[in-house]
């Protein structure tokens, strides 16, 4: 198993990054005219080898970490897989991941029919049957570290408090965040950061993994993978995100916002070593999206 080396540095959000905002004019509900920070999308196609995969929307801040990531949560890359080179073009938005030899995906395309959408579907079968093989480790979740970390990364400065329209996932170790991506879609934030612990050989049995926004069926099944066995959000929960996060015996917490949060799965690694009656309720100029609805 990958051990976190003792050089990686903490990776934190860079709201200051000009590549990655735009001010653009406009009006308000007043007729006033308005310039506000807008997140910029950009095309990134991602390829394995010489085979096409899927074009992504990011801000495309870590191409290399999001299309290693996006990879080895698709089980289109296996950890025992030889990453040889990572090949990123800017001027045509392009990334390739070699292997040192053919993949295991590359050799299921040749015997499937393809659709439109043959590189998410041809890897979801695969995808649940690895669900099933996947055994989580022990680990605890204290409520001080909850409350720690929902106050610290609802106030690190961000590209969501800058500009909006922005999903955050962040990787924690008890109480203290070590990687925070964002992104259009979580799930490029997620996958961000499971390209960064691969590159940088990050052991996930103690890890919490945070995300801004729903514990769906999606989140679920890429956490399992990546083999971190919390998962926490803001926001709220879908039924089949809950009912694979029980089969894997993954803990699920929702909700999580100032003193309070629900938990519908794995409870059994909740340690209350915190009163809930201590612990402020989340100030209004905090509340991030989802403080009010589960969108």
């Amino acid at each position: 198993m990958h051990k976190i080396k003792s050089h990686v540095s903490v990776v934190m959000p860079d709201p200051e990054n000009p590549r990655l905002t735009e001010r653009v004019s406009g009006m308000d509900h007043m007729g006033n005219p308005v310039e506000v920070s807008v997140p910029v999308e950009r095309a990134l196609t991602l390829y394995l080898n010489s085979q096409e995969i899927v074009t992504m929307m990011t801000i495309n801040d870590y191409p290399e970490y999001l299309a290693l990531g996006y990879l080895l949560n698709q089980n289109m890359l296996k950890p025992t897989d030889i990453v040889t080179g990572i090949d990123y073009d800017d001027d045509l938005q392009v990334v390739v991941v070699r292997t040192g030899s053919g993949t295991n995906f590359e050799q299921k395309l040749k015997k499937k029919t393809l659709t439109s959408g043959c590189a998410q579907g041809t890897a979801f079968g695969d995808l649940m049957e690895a669900l099933e093989t996947i055994s989580l480790p022990e680990a605890e979740l204290r409520t001080s570290w909850l409350y720690r970390l929902t106050r610290t990364i609802n106030t690190t400065p961000s590209l969501y408090l800058e500009a909006g329209a922005i999903h955050g996932c962040v990787l924690c170790k008890e109480d203290t965040p070590i990687c925070y991506m964002e992104d259009v879609g979580r799930h490029n934030a997620v996958d961000k950061i499971a390209g960064w612990m691969y590159q940088n050989g990050v052991d996930a049995g103690d890890k919490i993994l945070y995300t801004t926004g729903r514990l769906t069926s999606e989140m679920t099944i890429k956490t399992v993978r990546m083999g971190i066995p919390i998962l926490v959000s803001r926001s709220g929960f879908t039924a089949w995100g809950v009912d694979l996060a029980r089969q894997a015996g993954l803990t699920l917490v929702g909700r999580a916002r100032g003193k309070r949060f629900a938990v519908l799965s794995g409870q059994e690694r909740i340690v209350f070593d915190d009163d809930p009656a201590a612990v402020e309720e989340e100030p209004a100029r905090i509340q991030r999206k989802a403080g009010r609805h589960d969108d």
